[in-house]
């Protein structure tokens, strides 16, 4: 190989590793209830997922190309998996979507222990049937390692298809919805569902909370099993947790209540292959500095 011809093959390894680099949208590196209509594929990693007899039924996030992450409620039986569609690259749910694909699903993991969103746990790990595509509308999102921290008053994303109040369906061709909301911290929270005059809630270690005291911007139907994104101080965007559940839509002293996928990290890396998760010691070594390390290394030796 000639000098020439390596320096090619490093910038197209380093192009094409940028392309499947998690937590970037690029619509985004520019720039529900309550919320507003996002941008045709400023959030690259949404899927819709769909059963056969029923339509929409959930939302999840695209973290590796033959991998979804959403909530273990939207699969109530993980051993029946042929009813499941999941769309990537989908805008709309009713109308013409030109960077959609669709996909089966092989397997559905949810975490032991697992038995109702109040519980706790409510995660699922979908394994597709086919390896999506990266495109510039289709791109992964970066899930949190343990410890990774989303502190109180942070702002972040929740993004779906859901309703725009309680049992009132998104109108029209339903494009994807945006709402911005700030992480709420645990103690607090539960001091709020402990206000509630006929159903007390417990928010446990393993959920996170968003939204705001007034109410009024909220994830709601819908949305379940869908992304609470948080963009971190490197620009990347991680996915702090998982639309699990709510006493109605955006009331308040009634945030929304997410999976808080931190917690979940050894089953996420023990069950997807390959995974690099958001804060491990080995983030600094991502793909772009790979490929790069690789690319000069090939390069100074031809040029001795």
């Amino acid at each position: 190989m000639t000098w020439k011809s390596s320096f090619v093959w490093c910038v197209t390894g380093i192009l094409a590793s940028y392309a499947q680099e998690c937590g970037r949208s690029p619509l985004l590196e520019n720039r529900i209830v309550g919320g507003m209509v996002a941008s045709e594929g400023a959030w690259p990693w949404q899927v819709d997922i769909q059963m056969e007899s029923n339509g929409h039924v959930c939302g999840g996030t695209i973290i590796t190309k033959d991998w979804v992450i959403s909530a273990a409620h939207c699969f109530p039986n993980p051993y029946d998996v042929g009813p499941y569609i999941i769309y990537a690259g989908r805008h709309k749910l009713n109308g013409y979507n030109p960077y959609e694909t669709s996909h089966r699903v092989t397997r559905v993991v949810i975490p032991n222990g697992y038995v109702e969103p109040h519980r706790g746990r409510d995660m699922a790990l979908v394994q597709l049937s086919t390896p999506i595509i990266w495109s510039y509308h289709v791109q992964p999102v970066c899930l949190p390692a343990s410890g990774t921290l989303f502190p109180g008053g942070m702002q972040c994303y929740v993004t779906g298809w859901g309703n725009i109040r309680d049992h009132v369906p998104l109108p029209g061709t339903a494009p994807l919805q945006e709402v911005k909301v700030p992480i709420i911290s645990r103690s607090l929270c539960h001091e709020m569902y402990q206000l509630h005059p006929t159903e007390k809630v417990d928010i446990l270690y393993d959920m996170i909370c968003a939204g705001y005291p007034q109410g009024g911007k909220d994830a709601c139907q819908g949305d379940s099993g869908g992304p609470l994104v948080c963009q971190m101080v490197n620009g990347t965007w991680v996915q702090a947790g998982v639309v699990s559940f709510g006493l109605g839509c955006g009331a308040p002293n009634q945030p929304g209540v997410y999976t808080k996928l931190s917690t979940l990290a050894d089953l996420i890396r023990s069950t997807v292959p390959g995974i690099e998760l958001y804060g491990q010691a080995n983030q600094i070594w991502g793909p772009r500095t790979s490929v790069f390390v690789s690319c000069l290394s090939s390069l100074l030796m031809l040029l001795r």
